[in-house]
């Protein structure tokens, strides 16, 4: 497969999981804010923080608002991250590799494009209309998903596209939990209060992950909840999880399930084998923020070690 080609499957699944992760995280703060005090910033900074465009919100806006945030992350064009370019990059990819995709995933990523069209041009940004767009952004590419799954041959394409999911949705759940622990308390008096435990309850639910963790653990505690998001081999958006999964792909892909045959191998090899040689006691004693503040690092490298390894013109894999 070209290394263009593959480059084009692998960011088109990174812009589908990018966009279905941001309407959950949207979806659920808006929940979140209505039980909430009215305290905008505190409520809404922290998403923008997560997404890694905070500073390029503030260059645009002077304040930080629910209205000014949901557009920023949902519509705004001059936000390269917003659901809307997401969706369009995604689009654009699909139709570049037209013949690797079947005509079931093409048409449901058209509707998915006419949809966040249709949002931005009908003005669904207006607070009654937010819940249902959302709703319909997250159940479209929860749809692509399964259609990429069930009507997909499992060749290199298909391994390219998983890889860059998995890599995309380890880097959003550790941006998530690293935000909790740095924005959403005040002090460390609300620590075990009902506001932090409603901001737990809403992290996990961001992620899809409030059901499973119950089942797991019942009880809600810190420790648990990142114990569960960063360790856990079992529930498939927990970063290992992602890092085992991204690791099948590209075990297929370099054609070497003994030691490594490449830098994007390596690296996500030694990454993986640190959580899964670690404790969370051990992740907390040493610093939360730090821990997945270094996985985001190593996750940014893997990618870039993805692209010289398989994308570039001098790598580029022949058929």
């Amino acid at each position: 497969m070209l290394g263009r080609v593959a480059n084009t499957i692998y960011w088109m699944n990174r812009y589908l999981e990018r966009a279905e992760n941001y309407a959950r995280f949207m979806d659920v703060n808006y929940n979140l804010s209505l039980e909430m005090p009215p305290d905008e910033e505190q409520q809404w900074k922290p998403i923008v923080v997560i997404t890694g465009d905070w500073e390029l919100y503030k260059s645009l806006n002077t304040k930080v608002s629910k209205s000014k945030v949901i557009y920023f992350l949902t519509f705004d064009e001059k936000n390269p991250n917003s659901i809307y370019n997401c969706i369009l990059k995604a689009r654009e990819n699909a139709r570049a590799i037209r013949p690797e995709i079947t005509k079931e995933f093409w048409e449901q990523i058209n509707a998915l494009n006419y949809l966040v069209k249709a949002g931005l041009e009908n003005k669904c940004h207006k607070e009654s209309n937010l819940r249902e767009f959302f709703t319909n952004v997250k159940n479209g590419c929860q749809l692509l998903y399964g259609m990429y799954d069930a009507t997909i041959s499992r060749n290199e394409g298909w391994h390219f596209g998983k890889l860059g999911q998995a890599i995309e949705r380890a880097d959003k759940t550790s941006r998530v939990l690293d935000t909790k622990y740095h924005l959403l308390l005040d002090s460390p008096n609300e620590v075990g209060s009902s506001l932090d435990l409603i901001q737990w309850s809403s992290l996990l639910k961001s992620v899809s992950a409030y059901d499973m963790y119950r089942k797991k653990y019942g009880k809600l505690t810190s420790a648990s909840i990142a114990e569960f998001l960063i360790l856990d081999t079992e529930f498939p958006r927990s970063i290992l999880a992602c890092l085992i999964r991204a690791e099948q792909s590209l075990i297929t892909l370099s054609g070497s399930s003994f030691g490594f045959s490449n830098s994007a191998q390596k690296q996500l090899g030694a990454l993986k084998s640190q959580l899964e040689y670690t404790a969370i006691n051990e992740i907390i004693s040493g610093g939360m923020h730090e821990y997945l503040d270094d996985i985001q690092k190593k996750l940014n490298g893997i990618s870039t070690a993805v692209y010289e390894s398989f994308f570039t013109i001098e790598n580029q894999i022949a058929t």
